[in-house]
C-alpha cells in the first residue's frame, strides 16, 4: 500500500484498484487533501456522485477556499439537487470576492429550498452577504425572516440588534433583544447587550435591572445621578478590577461629575495606560478640560479624539482653533503640518514648516520640507537657501550636500555647484548616485557657465548674517 502503487494504477487507467488504494491511503491519514482530491476525482470517473460529494465536503471542512472543490459540487448537484448547487455556487462566488453573484446565488437557494431548515439557512448567510456590502436594511429584512421560524440561533438576534443600532433605530434593537430573551436566548450576551441599549437609550434603570456585570451596574448608578452608592462599589472593587481600563473610567466620571477634574485626569491616564490610544481617552480629557476652561487643551483633545475616530477634517478644524490659542506649540504645529500635507494642502502645510523652522533652528525634518516644496515649484533659490540651513546642522550629511549642488546647478551658480559636488564626492563614497555626480561634475567643469559666488562664499556670508 502506497502513495506510487495508487498513482501506478491511475496512470494506468485502472481507476477502481486506483480509487481502493486511495482509500487505503485516505484511511491512514483522513487530512491529506491531495488523497480526498483524487478520491474526488476518481469517484467522480467512476460515477459514483455520492462518494465524490462526500470528499469534496470534506475538502471543504478543512479548506473552505478551494475552489476546485466547489466547482466539483456544483457539477454533482446541478441537475439532482438545485438547491445544494445554488449554495455551493454562491459560496464559490464569495469565496472569489464577487458578492453581488453571491447574492444572486443564494437568493435562488432559497426559492429552490424544500424545507425550511434550508430556506432558513440560506436567508441567514443572505442577510450576512447583504451586511457585507452594506445593504443593511435588506439584511434587516432576511434576518426578520428567519428569526420568525422556530429554530433560529442566538446569533441572529444579535446582528439584527446589531443592524438597528447601525440605523440608529435603538428602540428596535432593544426589541429585538427582548424578544430573544422571551424566545430562549435569555444569555448573558444578550442580557449585556440589552443593559447597554438601554444605557444608550437613557434608561438606566432598565439597565441596572438586566445586567448582571459589576461595572456596568456602576455606569447606570452614575448615570441614575448615586454618585455615593457608585463610588462605594468602585472602593470596593479596586483590588479586583484595577487592572481593567473600564473601571478607571468610570472613575474619571465620577470625578468629573463631582468636580474633582485633576483626580479625573488621574483616572483617565490609567484608562488610557491599559487601553492605549483609544478615542474614549481623547473625549474625557477634551470634556475635563472643558470645565476647567482650559480651552487649548480641550480643542488639543477634540482633534485627537476625531483623528482616531478618521475624522481628519474635523481633527484639523480642532487644531487649529487650538492654534488660534497658542502659536507657538511645535508639538502642534508639526500635526498641523503634517495632517495639512496628507489632506493634499501644501501650501498651507508648508506655512506651519516654515513657523517651526523659525521657533527651533534644529528642525531638519521642517527644512527637508520646505527644500523639497521650494523644489517642487521651481524656486531654486529659496530651495538652497533651506539646504544651507540643513548643510549647517549636518555637514556630513551627503544627501544634503548632492541636492545642494543641483539646486546651484539649475541656479547656473557654477562654482558653487561644483564644491558642492566635490564635497559630495569626498563624503558620499559607496552612494548610488557617485557616479552620476561624477560625471556631472565632469561636464560642469568643462562647461563656459558664467561663474557667480561660490558655495563656501555663500555658506561664510549666511552664517556671518545669522551669526548678527
Amino acid at each position: 500500500m502506497s502513495l506510487q502503487t495508487a498513482e501506478q494504477y491511475e496512470e494506468n487507467e485502472q481507476y477502481t484498484q486506483a480509487y481502493e488504494e486511495y482509500k487505503k491511503l485516505h484511511e491512514r491519514n483522513p487530512k491529506d487533501l491531495s488523497i480526498l482530491e483524487r478520491l474526488g476525482h476518481l469517484s467522480m470517473l467512476l460515477d459514483n456522485k455520492e462518494d465524490a460529494a462526500e470528499y469534496y465536503t470534506k475538502i471543504l471542512q478543512s479548506d473552505a477556499t478551494n475552489v476546485l472543490a466547489y466547482e466539483q459540487l456544483m457539477d454533482i448537484y446541478v441537475t439532482t439537487d438545485r438547491y445544494k448547487y445554488y449554495v455551493y455556487r454562491g459560496n464559490m462566488h464569495s469565496v472569489e470576492h464577487q458578492l453581488e453573484h453571491a447574492i444572486n446565488d443564494y437568493k435562488k437557494a432559497v426559492n429552490c429550498a424544500q424545507e425550511d431548515k434550508d430556506m432558513l439557512a440560506a436567508r441567514f448567510v443572505l442577510g450576512t452577504l447583504y451586511e457585507q456590502t452594506n445593504n443593511n436594511i435588506k439584511a434587516i429584512d432576511e434576518y426578520l425572516k428567519v428569526i420568525d421560524h422556530e429554530g433560529t440561533h442566538e446569533d441572529v438576534y444579535i446582528r439584527l440588534s446589531n443592524l438597528y443600532l447601525k440605523e440608529d433605530a435603538i428602540p428596535s434593537a432593544v426589541e429585538v433583544l427582548e424578544r430573544a430573551r422571551k424566545s430562549g436566548f435569555d444569555t448573558t450576551n444578550v442580557k449585556e447587550m440589552l443593559s447597554d441599549l438601554h444605557l444608550k437609550n437613557g434608561n438606566p434603570e432598565k439597565a441596572f435591572e438586566i445586567t448582571t456585570d459589576e461595572l456596568t451596574k456602576v455606569k447606570c448608578l452614575l448615570d441614575m445621578d448615586k454618585k455615593d452608592e457608585a463610588i462605594q462599589k468602585l472602593d470596593q472593587m479596586e483590588d479586583q478590577y484595577g487592572h481593567i481600563a473600564q473601571f478607571h473610567s468610570l472613575k474619571a466620571q465620577y470625578y468629573y461629575m463631582t468636580g474633582d477634574y485633576d483626580k479625573a485626569l488621574e483616572c483617565v491616564a490609567k484608562f488610557d495606560e491599559l487601553e492605549k490610544n483609544s478615542p474614549l481617552t481623547y473625549q474625557m480629557r477634551a470634556l475635563i478640560y472643558e470645565e476647567k476652561n482650559d480651552d487649548f487643551n480641550a480643542h488639543i483633545n477634540w482633534g485627537k479624539y476625531n483623528l482616531v475616530r478618521g475624522n481628519k477634517d474635523i481633527a484639523i478644524n480642532e487644531y487649529l482653533n487650538a492654534y488660534q490659542l497658542k502659536s507657538d506649540d511645535l508639538e502642534l504645529l508639526n500635526t498641523l503640518a503634517m495632517l495639512l500635507e496628507e489632506s493634499g494642502d501644501k501650501n498651507h502645510a508648508m506655512e506651519f514648516y516654515e513657523k517651526i523652522s523659525k521657533l527651533d533652528e534644529n528642525d531638519k525634518k521642517s527644512l527637508e520640507k520646505l527644500a523639497e516644496f521650494r523644489e517642487s515649484i521651481g524656486d531654486y533659490r529659496m530651495q538652497a537657501e533651506y539646504l544651507l540651513k540643513l548643510y549647517h546642522l549636518d555637514k556630513r550629511n551627503s544627501t544634503t550636500v548632492k541636492k545642494l549642488g543641483e539646486a546651484y546647478d539649475k541656479l547656473r551658480n557654477k562654482p558653487a555647484a561644483i564644491e558642492c559636488y566635490e564635497k559630495f564626492l569626498e563624503i558620499g563614497k559607496g552612494s548610488p548616485e557617485y557616479s552620476k555626480i561624477q560625471h556631472k561634475l565632469e561636464k560642469l567643469k568643462n562647461s563656459d557657465t558664467q561663474e557667480d559666488e561660490g558655495f563656501l562664499d555663500k555658506f561664510i556670508n549666511w552664517f556671518n548674517k545669522n551669526k548678527m
